[in-house]
């Protein structure tokens, strides 16, 4: 590990002034970047700690029953909020899937999604959430959703000193689940991840929304799928539809964990079979 300047600012301004400095990097929960600078793949003359900085922690659930997660908010606490659990189930159950309880005991949300990998486990949950981003910097706040917010691996929007400091999820769903596509049964990367959550009415879907992970350059909306489905009653028929379609949005790449035409075959798969289980979990 390379020497670097390390701080331990309190404010956000002061964070932010710091952290557009070159070769400057933010220390959340570290469970990214350490493992970086002790392999050499990132080395930065400066690392800022936002552990000082108040207001960026907690799970609140507000009057119009949307929910701010503060970005620097351990994954283990998304995991198990009740809130989170009752009506954002795809989020918690995507944080469930990052690393060992130690890890998620360490690693915060916001971390998780400002790395900008497009296999980030919460990320599909946060997108089938309508999530908005609140962005802090130089130049004041800003709120960015969350299906505009990558522009590549590794890549975002955030311009230089700008921080993520929350989440808010708008919409409360009836029922939501994640899918992960992996090998092995714990602490994977995702070949792929599907989040599907649905409203339910009367016994038609009012309104749905599907995130994909790890499928393209940057984490998806399957807008087109999410379409076909509003307004209408939860056929097997329609399920299917959805699956394609949520299949051909994707622009996936073959590597050694899997071949592209394998993934966009698992895509239509496990879409249609976790907007079944939302259906399901929406009638309880």
């Amino acid at each position: 590990m390379k020497n670097f300047e390390y701080f331990e600012p309190n404010t956000l301004a002061e964070a932010s002034r710091l952290f557009a400095e070159e070769h400057a990097q933010l220390l959340a929960g570290g469970t990214d970047l350490i493992i970086g600078m002790k392999a050499y793949t990132e080395t930065p003359k400066s690392v800022i700690s936002l552990q000082n900085i108040s207001g960026l922690t907690g799970i609140t659930k507000d009057s119009d029953n949307s929910i701010t997660i503060g970005a620097m908010t351990k994954v283990r606490e998304v995991e198990l909020s009740e809130d989170i659990l009752k009506h954002h189930t795809a989020l918690a159950e995507g944080a469930a899937e990052i690393g060992s309880i130690q890890i998620r005991n360490l690693a915060t949300i916001g971390g998780n999604i400002a790395h900008a990998s497009p296999a980030a486990d919460t990320v599909a949950g946060l997108l089938a959430a309508d999530a908005q981003v609140h962005i802090s910097g130089a130049d004041g706040e800003r709120t960015v959703p969350i299906n505009e917010l990558f522009t590549g691996p590794g890549q975002t929007v955030l311009t230089a000193g700008e921080i993520i400091t929350h989440f808010r999820l708008p919409s409360p769903a009836s029922g939501s689940h994640y899918i992960k596509h992996k090998i092995r049964e714990v602490m994977d990367l995702a070949f792929i991840g599907v989040a599907s959550a649905v409203n339910v009415d009367n016994g038609r879907i009012t309104d749905a929304r599907i995130g994909l992970a790890a499928v393209a350059p940057t984490p998806i909306r399957a807008t087109e799928a999410e379409e076909l489905l509003k307004g209408n009653e939860p056929t097997d028929e329609l399920l299917a539809q959805a699956g394609e379609a949520a299949a051909a949005a994707t622009s996936p790449i073959s590597d050694l964990r899997s071949s592209a035409e394998h993934r966009k075959e698992m895509v239509d798969v496990l879409t249609r079979r976790t907007l079944q289980y939302a259906l399901d979990r929406a009638k309880d």
